[in-house]
């Protein structure tokens, strides 16, 4: 009878030291691109709904994909890698913020929720809190890996969300920037599926260091 050895981890060099990659880790990236897929097909899903198929049955239906998307992000949010401690939690309470904001709106208003926030662009000063999350997302992804998908809509989502806030763009405009936005989203996501964990992860040591400068503070 044969007993297999178990190759070491992988050591990697990082910035401030070695590291190595646990299977805790590489789950949080699986976890991480599973929210992200989750909700880009939601988003494509009900925005294809809204350019295609505009009736009162399915704008209806807009309100579960929509809590679907936001509880898929707020996953993502979970398990992102970001270097900056305060920027991830400002990420997270954002998401919180638009959540709540979508809730209560949801809950209180005679109108599908889709319907409101459209008719009403003042809700997006509580809603939009949730896109502005995952704009966070768009922007870090744009920075760490130069993708020209996450480049287009760090500036497509407050493009089109400004724009309707304000009343600046004609529907034909916003229905375009909304296609390319879900589009994109799923590219984005689909990406995300065949790239390599570790850079998902990144440079572990650059944690440790700045986990160590806090508690040397502290």
């Amino acid at each position: 009878m044969t007993t297999q050895t178990l190759s070491p981890p992988e050591v990697y060099q990082g910035q401030f030291g070695e590291f190595t990659i646990t299977q805790s880790d590489r789950t949080g990236v699986i976890i991480y691109r599973a929210g992200l897929m989750v909700a880009a097909l939601s988003f494509a899903i009900g925005s294809a709904l809204v350019l295609f198929n505009n009736n009162p049955t399915t704008i209806a239906a807009l309100t579960p994909l929509y809590a679907c998307f936001s509880l898929a992000l707020g996953i993502s949010l979970l398990t992102i890698h970001i270097y900056m401690a305060l920027l991830h939690r400002l990420l997270q309470v954002f998401w919180a913020i638009g959540s709540i904001a979508a809730l209560v709106l949801a809950l209180s208003s005679s109108e599908p929720l889709a319907i409101a926030v459209y008719n009403q662009p003042l809700t997006l000063f509580g809603v939009g809190f949730t896109f502005v999350a995952l704009t966070g997302i768009y922007f870090k992804e744009a920075f760490c890996f130069n993708h020209l998908e996450t480049k287009v809509l760090t500036l497509t989502v407050p493009l089109l969300l400004l724009g309707h806030l304000v009343g600046i763009l004609p529907t034909q405009w916003e229905q375009t920037l909304l296609g390319i936005w879900a589009i994109l989203f799923l590219i984005f996501a689909l990406r995300k599926t065949v790239q390599a964990i570790p850079q998902d992860i990144g440079d572990k040591s650059v944690f440790a260091y700045l986990h160590n400068q806090k508690s040397a503070k502290a």
